[in-house]
């Protein structure tokens, strides 16, 4: 996996691109304290996602609130949400100052957890037959509120219409612009704590498949947490782990080179969501020394068709898919538009590494030329 070729950007091009992306994406205000805010349950609609949360942030006393504090220890909470009749594929129609269950997700229980057991699960008809639950552990990435994963997640969970318990893991992001640097030292400090998280689902008796899905910088998380399971010997926990997938992966490729040679290759192999027009992953790579990222890899390139194969990986290039902002960094988002339309002879594509490129329309994997 490599640089493309290309007249490198000067500082101010950079500079110019990072303020263009922010005005892009940052049209809209960022949701307040009454995003969290709960609705009674009689005046919301029928359809509703419940989310189980495991979090390094540490949560206001006083509101309820989640900070971008790093508390000492995990702490676990479960939240349901409403999703609106009205509710658009792929959007998250924020909470106004007064909450409307008919035009905006709100918020309609929330319990703390003593922990992420899943035999307090609702039960559905999968459950019902194995007994156990399939889980879905999502590790949101840079400049990210809590209020905003966690709306994120449901907007996935309720378009996919999923059967996986969806489970946040919400480390300290600063849920800034300018804190790049202040949310990698969150994400290094969340390490050991995604570990934790991942040995007691693998021990968990009621816990099915597991999928751990991270986007961004929570990439590099979802990969160093892998990485640690490995190097300590903990590889039954590794092998529990059904699906891992990594979207727009914030990683230096080196780094990621010297990461998959600890973890090995996994079965079925790790996948790679990868937009080779990412501009916020291109602002990265300029913040980190214009050294490449994973997430901008070209699945077209000989060189890392050759890579993906040799590492067990799967590429898959979802540039075609629509893009929620300018910054093009959130396809994962809007995946759910497709996959639900996705036929059955996608499936066995998945169960090998390489590269491919999404189309869209037809919900197909395409293999990328040799």
């Amino acid at each position: 996996m490599t640089r493309r070729c290309g007249t490198p950007a000067t500082p101010l091009v950079w500079a110019f691109m990072l303020l263009v992306i922010l005005a892009a994406t940052g049209c809209a205000p960022r949701p307040g304290a009454q995003a969290l805010s709960m609705v009674p349950t009689g005046e919301t609609s029928l359809r509703q996602v419940t989310i189980k949360v495991a979090s390094t942030r540490v949560k206001d006393a006083t509101t309820g609130n989640y900070t971008d504090a790093r508390a000492p220890a995990l702490s676990y909470e479960s939240f349901t949400l409403s999703i609106p009749p009205t509710h658009q594929a792929t959007q998250i129609e924020w909470p106004g100052s007064k909450p409307n269950p008919q035009t905006s997700f709100v918020v309609t229980d929330r319990k703390t957890l003593p922990n992420l057991a899943m035999s307090d699960s609702r039960t559905s008809s999968s459950h019902r037959v194995t007994g156990k639950r399939d889980i879905l552990i999502f590790v949101h990435g840079y400049n990210y509120t809590f209020a905003e994963s966690l709306f994120r997640l449901a907007q996935v969970a309720a378009d996919g219409q999923l059967e996986e318990v969806p489970i946040l893991f919400a480390w300290p992001s600063a849920a800034s612009a300018v804190g790049y640097v202040a949310d990698k030292d969150a994400v290094t400090y969340s390490r050991d704590d995604l570990v934790d998280l991942l040995v007691d689902v693998a021990a968990d008796p009621a816990v099915g498949n597991i999928t751990l899905f991270g986007h961004s910088m929570g990439g590099w998380l979802v990969t160093e947490a892998l990485r640690q399971l490995r190097l300590s010997g903990q590889d039954k926990v590794i092998d529990r782990i059904d699906n891992v997938v990594l979207a727009a992966p914030d990683i230096d490729i080196d780094v990621f080179h010297r990461q998959l040679q600890t973890i090995g290759v996994l079965t079925p192999p790790m996948t790679l969501l990868v937009s080779p027009d990412d501009r916020a992953l291109r602002l990265s790579e300029w913040l980190a020394g214009s050294r490449p990222r994973v997430g901008t890899t070209d699945a077209s390139d000989p060189r890392v068709q050759a890579l993906a194969a040799a590492n067990g990986v799967r590429v898959i290039d979802i540039s075609k898919v629509d893009a929620l902002d300018a910054s093009n960094h959130n396809r994962f988002a809007a995946l759910m538009k497709v996959l639900p339309r996705a036929p059955k002879s996608l499936l066995p594509s998945l169960a090998h590494a390489g590269t491919f490129i999404l189309e869209p329309i037809g919900a197909t994997l395409v293999a990328s030329q040799q």
